[in-house]
Formats: C-alpha cells, structure tokens, sequence
C-alpha cells in the first residue's frame, strides 16, 4: 500500500473521530438540559411548581362550584318540601271546609224542623216524622263535622255569640235566652248563636 493511500485512510479516520467526538458533545449538551442539577433542570422544577400551584388552585375553585351547587339543590329541596307541606295544608283545609256552604244552608232546614217540633201537637203522627228527620238530618251534620253551638247559661262570647237583645232574668255578660243555636264545622264557626245577654 502506497503512502499516498495510508494517509488517505489516516485523515478519514480523523475525520470520522471528529464526528463522533461531536455526536457525543451534543449529545452531553442535551442530556444536561434534563439533569435535575442542572440550572435547567431547576427552571423545569419551578414552571412545575406554577403548574401545581395553577392545578390546586383550579381544584380549590371546582371545589367551591360544588359546595355552592350542594347549597343551591339543599335549599330548593327544602322549597320543594315546603311547597308540598304548603299543599297538602291547603289540600286539607279545603276538603274540611268544603261543605261550609251546603251545611249552612242544611240549618235553615233544621231550625224550620224545631220549630215544627215545638208547634207540633203531641199526638200529631206527623210530628213523631218531623223528630225522626231532625234527628237524622243533625246526625248527618255530626258525621260530617258539623257540632251545635247552645251556650245557655255560658259566659257572652262575641266570637261565637251575637247579641240581640236584653234577659233581664241572666246574670251579667252571661247568656240568658237562645234564640237560634249556633253551628260550628271542624272547629270554625259557621253560624253564630243568636242570644240574649244578662246585663
């Protein structure tokens, strides 16, 4: 082999070195970029520690959304509840007061009835009839929650009793004569009792 062709080869293989000796410079230089104690490795610590403070801020702000949604379905729950109970109140109030009306105008017939009763003439067939339909018609009303309201000898109620007139015979503020007894229906006043009133 010539000389000529010896250092040919010698220079290729500098040349090849040289490559090689920089691959391994760049490759050094890239592998300090992701050492931990690098100073770039300290850059990649500290845009971490932003992104963690960033995430438990965010987990913090998510946390608030659902407390604050707990909050909101809690309360409309407890409208929803309120709601229902006011409904059911009303439902019933209705349903008890429903008859207010029909039982009232039932009254008059029932006073008619007793004043049949008082004019009637004991040994009348009729009138033995006339008790007989009284006494079903006021256990009707009974049934249905309808109760008779005589305060004979009570204390004047203005709340449940309406004064027409003077008993000289009663005591003072104290119920003397009932002229037409009052009603009541499930506790509520239906028809007051018209009476005369001691002074």
């Amino acid at each position: 082999m010539s000389e000529k062709n010896t250092n040919h080869e010698s220079a290729e293989q500098n040349m090849a070195n040289d490559n090689v000796s920089h691959t391994d410079s760049i490759l050094e230089e890239t592998m300090k970029e992701f050492d931990p104690q690098n100073n770039s490795g300290e850059e990649m610590t500290i845009e971490n520690d932003i992104d963690l403070d960033t995430f438990k801020a965010r987990i913090a702000e998510l946390e608030g959304e659902v407390k604050q949604a707990k909050e909101t379905t809690a309360r409309a729950n407890a409208e929803a509840y309120n709601a229902q109970k006011r409904m059911e109140q009303e439902a019933e109030k209705s349903k008890k007061f429903a008859l207010q009306k029909f039982a009232k105008e039932l009254l008059d017939i029932v006073d008619n009835l007793e004043r049949a009763m008082e004019n009637a003439d004991a040994n009348d067939p009729v009138a033995e009839g006339v008790q007989l339909t009284h006494k079903a018609l006021l256990a009707l009303l009974t049934k249905n929650g309808v109760e008779a309201v005589d305060p004979q000898g009570e204390k004047f109620n203005a709340d449940l009793h309406e004064a027409v007139g003077i008993d000289a015979d009663a005591e003072a503020d104290t119920v003397g004569t009932v002229l037409q007894k009052g009603y009541s229906l499930n506790g509520r006043l239906l028809r007051p009792a018209m009476v005369r009133v001691g002074q």
